[in-house]
């Protein structure tokens, strides 16, 4: 294993040709970030190293400091992650305390080379460029567009110089359950909760109010107007007001309501009970039986039942 090399650069650039004597050139693969901080063709240079061996080819990959090699080393670990992913995924990583203050930014390795031009242009050093405003928007954006680079991302890069370690991210927003409700068995009909939208369907929305069981909003409670598309009103992770409508314990259903003034009534004031056994036979009622026969009805009837022998 070749921990570290040193000898005269020959060719600069992400695939350096350096020196080591003995008329013995290695071909090193470099970042762009390394490629950019590589001295001069004719000057020494110390590279530490790890050689990644494959069936067809063994490759060489230089680095300008232990630290960034120990990452790579780290990463070539993981499963599915070879060199060129690598470099795609090195502007992801925020690396506290490294050798250089912009691993710990978002400013991808690439793009170190051109934050090198804006130092020089800004003459400031990195220490007092790093969020100072007023110094980097004196610097012309369109001053830096060269091959390969546009004013997006020297823009990108400025905004990132500016506020640097931000998280792009929005903010995170979550919905204030009830501290009254654990369960189903805690909600109330006609308690006014705010819960999280988890799925729309073409019937309706599902809420999560914070007692382990989602409710059901209905497509006709979603809104005081006539809703064709529930996705036209609700959206999956937004947060909402609902009033709790009807509460069925035994079977884990929750109806609830957006029509915060509605009014929710009893179930007996407004729904018909649902038939059992005794209603089925109190709608029967008076009704002939299905295997009983009928009472002769009509003249005709009842000259037939006149023939028949006493």
């Amino acid at each position: 294993m070749i921990a570290f090399l040193e000898g005269i650069v020959v060719t600069g650039g992400t695939d350096a040709v350096v020196s080591v004597g003995s008329g013995i050139g290695l071909d090193v693969h470099l970042s762009t970030a390394a490629a950019a901080e590589l001295p001069a063709p004719g000057e020494p240079v110390r590279l530490w190293t790890h050689l990644v061996v494959r069936e067809d080819a063994w490759s060489l990959y230089g680095f300008l400091d232990p630290s960034e090699r120990g990452m790579f080393r780290l990463l070539q670990t993981v499963s599915g992650i070879g060199p060129k992913t690598f470099e795609q995924c090195a502007g992801f990583l925020r690396i506290q305390g490294g050798a250089n203050p912009l691993d710990a930014s978002a400013v991808h390795p690439e793009s170190y080379a051109l934050v090198q031009k804006i130092i020089e242009r800004a003459k400031k050093p990195l220490s007092e460029l790093l969020g100072n405003g007023a110094a980097l928007k004196a610097v012309p954006a369109n001053a830096f567009v060269a091959d390969g680079v546009g004013e997006i991302t020297v823009r990108d890069v400025l905004a990132e110089l500016e506020k640097p370690g931000r998280d792009p991210r929005p903010e995170f927003k979550v919905a204030r359950f009830n501290e009254g409700v654990h369960d189903i068995k805690d909600l109330v009909e006609g308690m006014i909760l705010e819960g999280t939208v988890t799925n729309v369907a073409a019937f309706g929305a599902f809420v999560d109010v914070g007692a382990h069981q989602d409710g059901l909003v209905h497509v006709s409670q979603l809104a005081n107007k006539f809703v064709k598309d529930p996705k036209d009103v609700v959206k999956a992770g937004q947060i909402v007001k609902v009033k709790v409508v009807e509460v069925d314990v035994a079977r884990k259903r929750i109806a609830l309501t957006m029509k915060l003034d509605a009014e929710v009534r009893p179930r007996g004031d407004h729904e018909p009970q649902r038939h059992g056994a005794g209603s089925r036979d109190r709608a029967w009622q008076g009704a002939p039986h299905r295997g009983a026969p009928r009472a002769p009805d009509g003249a005709m009837a009842a000259a037939f039942a006149a023939l028949k022998p006493q």
